[in-house]
């Protein structure tokens, strides 16, 4: 501790830089810890770009990797999983991860699903006699709107 004149102890005196890293790091580390950090961090190179692009790690706690997978990737890897793991602690230089369990969602940025286009829906008589009575333009494309809404799933 850093002392004035009168040779009084004080506390906002010169420490250490190493004295307050662990009270800097300590909040970051309790979210995430290092090595979760570096596996995310490094991801990309860890298991290569094919399977890069429809995985992501999400969370490594307790030996277990949580890891969100697109479509049927999570059975391939179940069957790469000691490889996988092999390569992440041999990356890491220590045993972090020993199991994984995957979460299946779309990586970020993948498209979303498409919906397949919607078929041309034919109103009955009665509704269109009764569309042409309808002066304005816009209200009549409106109300034929609103009645292939209503009949799209009739028939």
């Amino acid at each position: 501790m850093a002392r004035d004149e009168g040779n009084r102890r004080f506390l906002g005196g010169p420490r250490p830089v190493g004295a307050l890293v662990p009270a800097l790091t300590r909040p970051a580390f309790k979210r995430k810890s290092p090595a979760g950090a570096q596996i995310m961090a490094d991801w990309p190179e860890l298991v290569g770009p094919a399977l890069a692009a429809v995985t992501r790690p999400l969370r490594l706690a307790s030996g277990t990797l949580t890891l969100a997978c697109s479509g049927p990737v999570a059975m391939e890897l179940q069957h790469l999983a000691p490889q996988l793991a092999g390569r992440i602690n041999a990356a890491l230089g220590r045993v972090a991860v020993e199991r994984f369990r995957f979460v299946q969602q779309a990586p970020a940025g993948a498209a979303p699903p498409r919906k397949p286009p919607a078929r041309p829906v034919a109103l009955p008589e009665r509704v269109e006699s009764a569309l042409e009575g309808v002066a304005s333009p816009e209200l009549r494309a409106a109300l034929e709107r609103l009645g292939r809404g209503v009949y799209r799933n009739r028939g």
